[in-house]
């Protein structure tokens, strides 16, 4: 079993930024994938970006040039930082662990960022 908690969500202005944190403990076995999605209300729930083992990540479209996820294996903590923010990125953010090799997948109760205009 793997826990995941998410902290540094808020409320913010447009143009502002916020850091996420998603820290994991627990039985945490490698390979993994984390990952950061949202889901906005009335939405389904989207992939934001997701960093692998080996440090590729990958991102949204929507959040090019603006988010950077990250990790730390040492901390066994993901990060999100979040720059020039719009009020469409208002959503929860959910933290996602995912091991394919040991079929593992994992998610965290999310953390609301609100973007103000």
């Amino acid at each position: 079993q793997v826990q995941l908690v998410e902290s540094g969500g808020g409320l913010v202005q447009a143009g502002g930024s916020l850091r996420l944190s998603c820290a994991l403990s627990g039985i945490i076995l490698s390979p993994y994938t984390m990952g950061w999605y949202r889901q906005a209300p009335g939405k389904q729930r989207e992939l934001v970006a997701h960093i692998s083992n080996d440090g590729s990540t990958n991102y949204a479209d929507f959040v090019k040039g603006r988010f950077t996820i990250s990790r730390d294996n040492t901390k066994k903590t993901v990060y999100l930082q979040m720059n020039s923010l719009k009020p469409e990125d208002t959503a929860v953010y959910y933290c996602n662990y995912l091991s394919s090799t040991w079929g593992k997948e994992y998610w965290g109760q999310g953390t609301q960022v609100t973007v103000s205009s």
